[in-house]
């Protein structure tokens, strides 16, 4: 059922990869403002028919996906006019990614289908925001496409060469990492497995997150320079005080992944796609859960 959820909101994601889909449902959106207002209806209900068939039904969840997913539509529709990012951009991306962050409404699922959820309100969101910050604000400079460049693998590697070495070093240092070992199942098919579902449940949503909305606004307010940088990957980084493994808050994880955020930054800046620091992010996720 999970990866059926999954499936659900990941194709409408992956089809708005093209430009030609971009641009068309941009000038519909612009010729039709109120438009925006069909995608948190479909996902809203997309999440409660699932909802529904794991038997998790139930009015408060069904009001607070109602206004998880109207509330930044109507604030979207409200400031067309003003380009982005500006103020209300920022809340909006707080508004997409604080609720899921701190599990708001988990009381109200059943323990046995959180997970389920969790991943369709994920799905939800990253729609939605796909649909707000991509097609309906336009904001500029996101990365929302396949690779335009071979250089983009050179930076995905490049950025590997530096992170490997670096993240290793801080993450003994401070003991989040344990001494190396040899993976339980060293199957090339099945690393390379591993790492496509790294790369499409986590590692491109968070980049399209840090990346993409987080430090390309920031970049965009504050100049392409390390001041963006800095602050996007110290953003990553506390963004991870809440996970395991380890006690909470988790200030060895939050050092490794600020350090980490940086060096995924630096190699969003250069690429010419997201893809190019969600497969580095991946590719970091799948090493460290394998040999670590």
């Amino acid at each position: 059922m999970t990866t059926i959820a999954a499936a659900c909101f990941l194709l409408p994601v992956l089809a708005l990869l093209p430009a030609r889909v971009q641009s068309g449902l941009r000038k519909e959106l612009a010729a039709h403002p109120a438009l925006v207002f069909a995608a948190p209806a479909i996902l809203s209900a997309m999440f409660l028919a699932i909802a529904a068939a794991a038997g998790a039904f139930g009015a408060p969840l069904a009001a607070l996906i109602l206004v998880y997913t109207f509330v930044p539509s109507a604030a979207a529709y409200k400031i067309r006019a003003v380009p982005p990012p500006s103020a209300a951009d920022f809340a909006l991306v707080l508004w997409f990614w604080l609720p899921l962050e701190f599990s708001v409404g988990a009381a109200w699922i059943p323990r046995s289908e959180q997970a389920l959820l969790h991943v369709a309100a994920y799905g939800a969101a990253l729609t939605l925001a796909l649909v707000i910050f991509l097609l309906f604000r336009g904001l500029e400079g996101m990365k929302y496409n396949l690779p335009r460049s071979a250089r983009d693998g050179v930076n995905l590697m490049a950025g590997f060469a530096i992170a490997a070495p670096v993240l290793i070093a801080a993450g003994r240092a401070v003991g989040f990492l344990g001494p190396a070992h040899r993976a339980a199942d060293p199957r090339p098919g099945r690393l390379a497995v591993e790492f496509a579902v790294i790369l499409l449940a986590t590692a491109l949503p968070e980049e399209l997150l840090f990346r993409s909305l987080i430090q390309n606004s920031l970049m965009q307010r504050m100049g392409p320079g390390w001041g963006a940088l800095l602050l996007a990957g110290w953003i990553f980084g506390c963004a991870h005080l809440d996970n395991g493994p380890g006690p909470l808050p988790n200030w060895r994880y939050m050092i490794v992944a600020a350090i980490a955020g940086v060096i995924y930054g630096r190699v969003f800046q250069k690429s010419s796609s997201v893809f190019a620091s969600a497969g580095l992010h991946a590719l970091v996720n799948t090493i460290k859960h394998n040999f670590f």
